[in-house]
């Protein structure tokens, strides 16, 4: 609720804030209130989905009422390999341009797949890239729409593609997948999740960006994201014993969102801007922006009591920049703190 939170199939179902029609949430002041119901179209403000990806900064969410969707009467699932992740990039490209909707595709480049073999044992070969794709719906739709993708993927300059024989292999492959950021853990001390948006149409270009941002910084990244929408999950690799190192990836990491900000894109896809973003904030909106966000946070919490210091930059003069957090020596000792 709080960050608006996405996943694999968001591309065809939408976010949370898409299957959520109501909520409960206790204000700053004690008072209860009921936003939306069980009506998916009431006549009033939609403040419901104001308060959605409002990260806490409005009052605590208790109660939520949820839309219910039929579950699909199949699904069908094609892993294709290539031999860049401008390939594959093209190749989502390709098939959203055709109008197929997936419920889901994802990419994933060496290093995630490696991890991913490692932990689940998936037979993968080790190729720069690779999608994996879920359609869903009635099933000779799900057949046709299929076939169609895949005949695209080839178009594209697929290696290979598999489709597989039952649903415990189609279990595999998505435990594949969903195994990767914990995977990585395999192949690398310490890493960096970021949660970038880019146009689709961008992805090939942008990755080849985010590869040359590694070969500058000397570190390896490994992506595996929801390549459907162009929500990135880029996973800078470094070794936090090496405080130098550290501050590489932390700096490489503020590069890649500035990346997908010049490529048209966003600063968070589903993850939402806490502290960390914050910063960055002030580079995607302008000042008049997010006085009018903070506006609507007054009206809910005047006194701004909720979750202070998350999502809205501060004065550079408050310490606020990108970055992590380094305690001043006079906190360490005990005669100063954070308010």
């Amino acid at each position: 609720m709080a960050e608006n939170s996405g996943g694999a199939h968001c591309l065809k179902y939408g976010f949370t804030v898409n299957h959520v029609l109501g909520l409960r949430i206790v204000l700053q002041d004690g008072s209860v209130v009921d936003l939306g119901g069980a009506v998916p179209d009431r006549p009033e403000y939609d403040l419901t989905g104001v308060v959605v990806g409002s990260e806490g900064l409005l009052g605590i969410v208790t109660e939520v009422v949820l839309r219910i969707l039929r579950k699909p009467e199949a699904t069908r699932t094609f892993f294709a390999t290539f031999p860049s992740t401008t390939e594959a990039g093209n190749a989502v490209s390709a098939i959203i341009a055709s109008g197929i909707v997936p419920a889901a595709i994802e990419m994933m480049d060496t290093l995630a797949i490696v991890a991913a073999k490692a932990a689940t044992g998936v037979d993968w070969p080790e190729v720069a890239a690779a999608l994996l794709m879920d359609v869903d719906g009635v099933a000779d739709e799900c057949e046709h729409t299929s076939a169609n993708a895949i005949e695209l993927a080839r178009k594209a300059g697929a290696l290979e593609i598999r489709v597989p024989k039952d649903a415990a292999e189609r279990e595999l492959m998505w435990k594949g997948r969903k195994s990767a950021f914990a995977a990585v853990g395999r192949i690398a001390r310490n890493y960096l999740v970021q949660d970038g948006v880019i146009p689709r149409s961008e992805i090939a270009v942008v990755l080849q960006e985010i590869a040359a941002l590694g070969q500058r910084y000397g570190l390896q990244v490994a992506n595996v994201f929801h390549a459907g929408d162009g929500n990135l999950h880029p996973l800078v690799l470094f070794d936090g014993r090496d405080p130098e190192e550290e501050r590489k990836a932390e700096e490489m990491s503020g590069e890649i969102l500035r990346t997908c900000l010049r490529h048209g894109g966003s600063i968070t896809g589903e993850h939402g801007v806490g502290a960390d973003k914050a910063p960055y904030m002030a580079e995607m909106f302008t000042a008049q922006d997010l006085e009018t966000m903070q506006l609507v946070r007054c009206a809910f919490d005047p006194a701004q009591r909720f979750n202070p210091g998350k999502m809205f930059p501060s004065p550079r003069l408050c310490g606020d920049r990108p970055g992590l957090y380094r305690p001043h020596p006079s906190e360490l000792s005990g005669e100063a703190w954070r308010a």
